[in-house]
């Protein structure tokens, strides 16, 4: 007999913890690519508003759902116009790269609380400030876990992920502008590596995020 109830409590117990990192992520993996833009001349992302860190400007709600069923979300992009670049391919580059590097600093930041955390002397295991240092730890290890999936997710090289954007800067031109024509299946070939995961019980997608997401984890001495 399945205890709904439990399983209920559960998952929403799951969201609770994973819902202030999560946000926070993606919202600063998209205002880092709308503040390098700015940087190198492009003020598109400002001008519509998405420079911030108010959450509804840059949630997908699908992407956002999609993070707690298979581990892998996204937000809305910010837009970028690499026309104002005085080099559109590094400005493209840089841009590209903010996002998950701005990942792997949120990263390195909720480490930094873990351990702290972690370390604190608690007299009272039962008391008050243990009902609130442990949610507070485990936010901060799903932070971790967080940041790490989603740098090294949008680090594929796969339009329109920004590792295709940073793969093309070392691409010749022409070879570079062929492969970013695939920007328009991209989001397809995503759903179907996770929908094949889903049928086969392999998924190619966890294969290639996992092992240097724990690695990752490792060298942040964080349980992932």
């Amino acid at each position: 007999m399945f205890n709904f109830d439990f399983d209920i409590a559960h998952k929403m117990q799951e969201i609770s913890i994973i819902a202030v990192p999560l946000l926070l992520s993606l919202v600063c993996h998209e205002v880092a690519h709308g503040l390098v833009a700015l940087k190198l001349g492009d003020p598109t992302a400002k001008m519509q508003g998405r420079l911030t860190l108010n959450p509804i400007k840059h949630l997908d709600p699908i992407g956002t759902i999609a993070f707690f069923f298979v581990h892998i979300g996204w937000a809305r992009p910010v837009p970028v116009d690499s026309r104002y670049f005085k080099d559109s391919r590094k400005g493209m580059f840089l841009v590209a790269l903010a996002g998950p590097a701005a990942n792997f600093l949120l990263a390195v930041l909720f480490a930094a609380g873990f351990h702290l955390i972690q370390g604190s002397e608690i007299s009272d295991p039962d008391g008050l400030a243990m009902k609130i240092l442990l949610p507070l730890l485990l936010i901060c290890q799903a932070g971790v876990f967080v940041n790490l999936i989603l740098g090294v997710f949008n680090l594929i090289p796969l339009p329109p992920l920004d590792g295709s954007s940073i793969l093309a800067y070392f691409l010749p031109p022409r070879l570079a502008y062929s492969y970013m024509r695939l920007r328009q299946y991209g989001f397809f070939i995503l759903i179907g590596l996770v929908l094949l995961g889903n049928l086969t019980g392999f998924s190619i997608l966890g294969a290639v995020l996992f092992p240097p997401v724990r690695f990752l984890g490792g060298l942040l001495n964080v349980p992932i």
